[in-house]
């Protein structure tokens, strides 16, 4: 459960602020000052702090440098009023991840705090010194990696397509050309995007993240571009657009491909002006933004198709980096393991210390269909039913020993012996062959995903294509936890 700080002078805002997202699943405490809040911070830290920006000790400026001291990656969420909008988007610039206006509005309060959250649990990465050794074990590698930033960074691996990915990054960062981020679902190229940046001539600036395929084709342009007071129904005050917001920095549009083909032709214009206009204002706003795009389907076979619009794919395309998915690139599995392995330990206080044999063999046949963030998960979840020192395959889901286990007895001839494949211990093989069952379970597993690709991860087509209603296919996809 995501602990929350809350910081209001206000007692019955706070109280109600409280008993809300107490009610959405958050453990939630409130100070009432911002001294209070920052000497709370220090003796139980949070995973997210919101704070009201005039406070009566002290600006919420104060208590965002004393708390970011305390823990740079911390989401910091600033409350205001209407009237120090302007104050709040400096304060962003200045560390706050977002902003919320007075009254709050509860879909955009846990929106922006579920984004925060998400935001903040990305995958951490790390960058390998270059000075290390090929020769080093994946244990050593992740004892002496240099971290660049936390929880945000990105982990580089030994393999080639890791070392020429991070060749790229070093190549494009210095430039303020526009990136073109190609990689499955779970690859990591938000957390790519952040190192771009901060390895850029813009890292001290605003980094702001949006995801494309979460908005709807009515929020989309107010999201972006913001927009004032009484422009539509429900709009009770300005509100300042993503672009606005990281003029100075870099913006990142996940999944561009879904952003809505109306809002593709207001994007190309922002692009080729620098200059942005809010939903329903006529002021012309100057902005000088980096633009980096992520996508899991190529965009040039997008326009082809008339989904995405040609010329602002040539605007984003001045450069492209690709992210190998994890089972491409085999000899980084078990760094990323062990790397996740170390993470969650500190998250649950625990001290495991390796993964069995066994495990190791099941995590390199494993195709990781959710590339690292289903890794991330599966090592957390093992780690969590683990009582002693070692991970064992009992503490494995289903999807990945059955999976694995159906594998190697699929490569298996009944005329072969188990000396024709040294990579499997030889003792196993008897046990490990599946019944009718599994096989049958293997199968559907890979059908499902198989579609689910084909149609960009869209449920309904999915379900459609596979003969079965959107509810059989959410069971089954949380039966096999995708």
């Amino acid at each position: 459960m995501d602990k929350l700080l809350i910081i209001e002078d206000d007692m019955d805002m706070g109280l109600l602020l409280k008993r809300f997202l107490t009610k959405n699943g958050y453990e939630v405490e409130t100070v009432a000052n911002g001294k209070n809040g920052i000497s709370t911070f220090a003796a139980k830290p949070a995973d997210l702090v919101l704070c009201d920006y005039r406070l009566g000790d002290m600006e919420g400026v104060e208590v965002l440098k004393k708390i970011k001291d305390i823990d740079p990656t911390v989401p910091f969420i600033v409350m205001t009023g209407y009237s120090d909008i302007r104050t709040a988007v400096n304060v962003m610039k200045m560390g706050a991840f977002d902003y919320l206006t007075k009254p709050l509005l509860p879909d955009e309060t846990l929106q922006i705090i579920k984004r925060a959250l998400t935001n903040n649990s990305q995958l951490a990465h790390i960058v390998v010194d270059k000075s290390e050794k090929e020769e080093h074990n994946d244990s050593d590698v992740i004892s002496k990696q240099r971290t660049v930033r936390g929880k945000n960074d990105y982990v580089f691996g030994k393999s080639a397509a890791s070392k020429e990915l991070l060749r790229q990054i070093e190549l494009v960062a210095p430039t303020n050309y526009s990136v073109i981020i190609y990689g499955e679902s779970g690859a990591g190229k938000e957390a790519i995007a952040q190192t771009i940046h901060k390895k850029s001539k813009r890292a001290r600036m605003p980094f702001i993240a949006m995801d494309c395929g979460a908005m709807s084709k009515e929020l989309a342009g107010s999201e972006l571009f913001g927009h004032e007071k009484g422009s539509f129904t429900g709009a009770i005050g300005t509100k300042i657009g993503h672009f606005e917001l990281a003029n100075g920095g870099t913006i990142f549009l996940d999944e561009i491909a879904n952003l809505p083909y109306d809002v593709q032709s207001s994007l190309l214009r922002v692009i080729q002006e620098r200059k942005i206009k809010r939903v329903g204002g006529n002021k012309e706003i100057p902005i000088d933004v980096r633009i980096i795009v992520a996508s899991n389907e190529n965009l040039n076979d997008a326009y082809k198709r008339g989904k995405f619009r040609e010329d602002l794919y040539h605007r984003f395309n001045e450069f492209h980096l690709t992210v190998s998915p994890l089972r491409e690139r085999k000899e980084d599995i078990l760094m990323y393991a062990n790397f996740f392995l170390k993470m969650a330990n500190d998250e649950l206080s625990k001290d495991v210390e390796e993964f069995s044999q066994e495990v190791q063999d099941l995590f390199v046949r494993y195709p990781w269909y959710g590339n690292l963030r289903e890794m991330k998960n599966v090592v957390r979840r093992t780690v969590l039913l683990t009582d002693g020192k070692t991970v064992e395959a009992k503490s494995l889901p289903f999807e990945i020993s059955n999976f694995a286990r159906t594998a190697m007895a699929i490569t298996y001839d009944k005329h072969e012996t188990p000396s024709e494949h040294p990579d499997v211990p030889g003792e196993d093989v008897k046990e490990e062959k599946p019944d009718l069952k599994s096989v049958a379970l293997g199968a559907e597993y890979d059908l499902i995903i198989k579609v689910l690709k084909e149609v960009n991860y869209n449920k309904s087509k999915a379900a459609k294509i596979l003969n079965i209603d959107r509810k059989t296919l959410y069971n089954k996809m949380k039966a096999y936890n995708m």
